[in-house]
């Protein structure tokens, strides 16, 4: 019986290479599915890449339904340390379910190099071709800061993009730097008027707005700023890792750093 050791230092043992896969990760679920076709038993309800997927739904990545998780008699489940809870992973286990748990990946390379230890050890495949490209596009040393920049992932209350995350990482190899990058948290809760100072400051330039988690719009979000430049955004372009990596560099050039006027992606 093949065993294999996953981000966190964790054997898991599997019988072969997985053919049933409960997937509770968006960014994990589109990165197999593309690599290894119908192996996707059963996924989160928002995993909505590819869209064709056809695959029993179990729940929230953060709160999924492990009932159902176990009733699809899984070979294999991938989770992630900062979407799944670590109760969630135990029980599963604890029912003798093979459990593959990726670590939070605090830069771009952090996730390729995961995802290849993932597609090329468990799955037995050779290194896909969108993971090659992906690699080739964001090896090359970040550039200079072209713009300094807030970046919202939740309103009510107001979080952004602190220390050591994936979506900054994205951002600095594009030449953004994200204000809060050297803050304590990872994601900061600050309060709405020590946003809007950092721009009447001059400390931040460009606010860069995700469509999700929060769904921010033009509508919904520039307006609690003092007319700061700012950016609408895909956030699968931000911060999913897997075959989304290919577009997003190439679309979040055609905007970041920004011009001084409005761009979309």
């Amino acid at each position: 019986m093949p065993t294999y050791t996953d981000d966190l230092g964790e054997e898991v043992a599997l019988s072969g290479s997985p053919r049933r896969v409960v997937s509770l990760v968006p960014a994990l679920t589109e990165a197999v599915e593309h690599t290894a076709s119908g192996v996707i038993a059963g996924a989160t309800d928002y995993c909505t890449h590819p869209p064709e997927l056809d695959a029993v739904r179990v729940g929230g990545s953060k709160y999924p339904n492990v009932d159902a998780v176990l009733e699809l008699r899984p070979d294999l489940v991938l989770a992630n340390s900062e979407e799944n809870r670590p109760e969630d992973v135990r029980r599963l286990r604890g029912e003798g379910v093979p459990v593959w748990v990726m670590a939070a990946p605090a830069t771009v390379p952090d996730a390729l190099a995961s995802l290849r230890s993932l597609l090329t050890g468990p799955f037995e495949v050779d290194a896909p071709a969108w993971l090659t490209d992906a690699e080739a596009r964001w090896t090359d040393e970040p550039p200079a800061p072209r713009a300094h920049a807030v970046v919202p992932v939740w309103r009510k209350p107001w979080v952004v993009l602190g220390r050591d995350t994936f979506g900054g990482d994205v951002l600095r190899r594009l030449g953004v730097a994200v204000v809060y990058a050297d803050h304590e948290d990872r994601y900061p809760r600050p309060p709405i008027d020590e946003l809007r100072a950092l721009f009447t400051d001059g400390t931040a330039d460009l606010l860069v707005l995700p469509d999700e988690p929060y769904e921010f719009t033009d509508d919904d979000g520039p307006q609690f700023f003092p007319a700061p430049r700012y950016v609408l955004v895909s956030g699968r372009y931000l911060t999913w890792y897997g075959p989304s990596l290919v577009d997003a560099h190439r679309e979040l050039s055609k905007v970041l750093p920004v011009r001084h006027d409005l761009g979309r992606v």
